[in-house]
């Protein structure tokens, strides 16, 4: 089972605002060097979300492959594949 905590739902109504406010700039003309500075901002952010998301979760994945009698090498292979996948 999956578990999404109150700080990763924090992190996403964050970048949820910070989404908003990118899209009043367009509204509003802002200067793209500013718009694009908020942009890379928002994918950072949302860079570390998935690593908190993937962090937190490893831990009940492996736990689960263990206890199933599974090789808990296959859940971190699959985390890594995952952080990377999202680069």
């Amino acid at each position: 089972m999956q578990t999404y905590n109150r700080d990763v739902k924090n992190r996403l109504s964050r970048i949820e605002g910070q989404v908003r406010g990118v899209i009043k700039m367009v509204d509003e003309e802002k200067d793209c060097r500013d718009v694009v500075t908020q942009l890379s901002a928002i994918r950072s952010a949302v860079d570390r979300s998935i690593g908190l998301i993937v962090a937190q979760n490893l831990e009940a994945c492996i736990r689960d492959a263990h206890e199933s009698g599974q090789n808990a090498d296959d859940a971190i292979a699959e985390a890594v594949n995952m952080i990377v996948k999202s680069r």
